[in-house]
């Protein structure tokens, strides 16, 4: 399992880490800062998802007219991390 590291740009949260397993799957998302009830449940939901679907789900999804947020930034980071590989 490979563990990625990203800083998000726009939004309230700080840190976006997440892991990939050797199947492609999707675990262990954690948000540092944010909404803390929101990204808890979004963590919950995106465990063993895949993740190119995930990206595609959350693309461009906006928060308060940033143009971004916590979910567009976790999409963003989950791109960089399939095109690493």
């Amino acid at each position: 399992m490979k563990t990625y590291s990203f800083t998000p740009q726009g939004v309230c949260a700080k840190q976006i880490t997440f892991a990939i397993d050797e199947k492609g799957r999707l675990h262990d998302v954690r948000f540092i800062g944010g909404c803390p009830g929101n990204l808890s449940a979004i963590s919950k939901l995106l465990e063993g998802a895949d993740p190119k679907n995930v990206a595609v789900l959350l693309k461009g999804n906006d928060c308060g007219g940033r143009g971004t947020s916590c979910a567009d930034q976790l999409a963003i980071a989950l791109n960089d991390a399939l095109n690493e590989q």
